[in-house]
């Protein structure tokens, strides 16, 4: 009768906005999506189990660990990357840090200085047996 939200959509609205200018000291922990034009010196946490979105605009920097299900990049990331279904590295994007993603999309003069590690949240793959060449009777 009631359905689950699917974690793999991503979350289309922008519920909150740390505007340019605006600097956190702290980790910020969030539901739904975020917009990030300013500066936080923390990790960025997206509530489990639930669709979010953070976009890091060209103007924007983090210096600390991210987690989310769905990652939009153009500005700087210092630290860890952690994206359970998809991450957008644009143009402008740097990170320095190790990236963990699902499914990646990178374009053409994203800079990456760490490890890229794809992340499989599918289910485990089936094991093919080989077939037996007795002939049948």
């Amino acid at each position: 009768m009631f359905k689950k939200q699917s974690s793999n959509k991503p979350q289309s609205r922008i519920d909150s906005l740390i505007g340019a200018g605006t600097r956190i000291e702290g980790n910020v922990t969030f539901a739904g999506g975020l917009r990030v034009d300013g500066e936080i010196l923390g990790n960025v946490t997206a509530v489990s189990e639930q669709a979010s979105t953070l976009v890091v605009s060209e103007q924007a920097r983090i210096d600390g660990e991210i987690r989310v299900s769905h990652l939009v990049v153009n500005g700087t990331i210092n630290g860890s990357v952690h994206a359970s279904e998809f991450l957008e590295l644009q143009a402008k994007s740097r990170v320095v840090g190790d990236v963990q993603y699902s499914r990646i999309e990178m374009h053409l003069g994203a800079v990456v200085e760490g490890r890229l590690v794809h992340s499989s949240s599918a289910v485990k793959p089936v094991e093919l047996k080989i077939a037996s060449s007795k002939p049948a009777a």
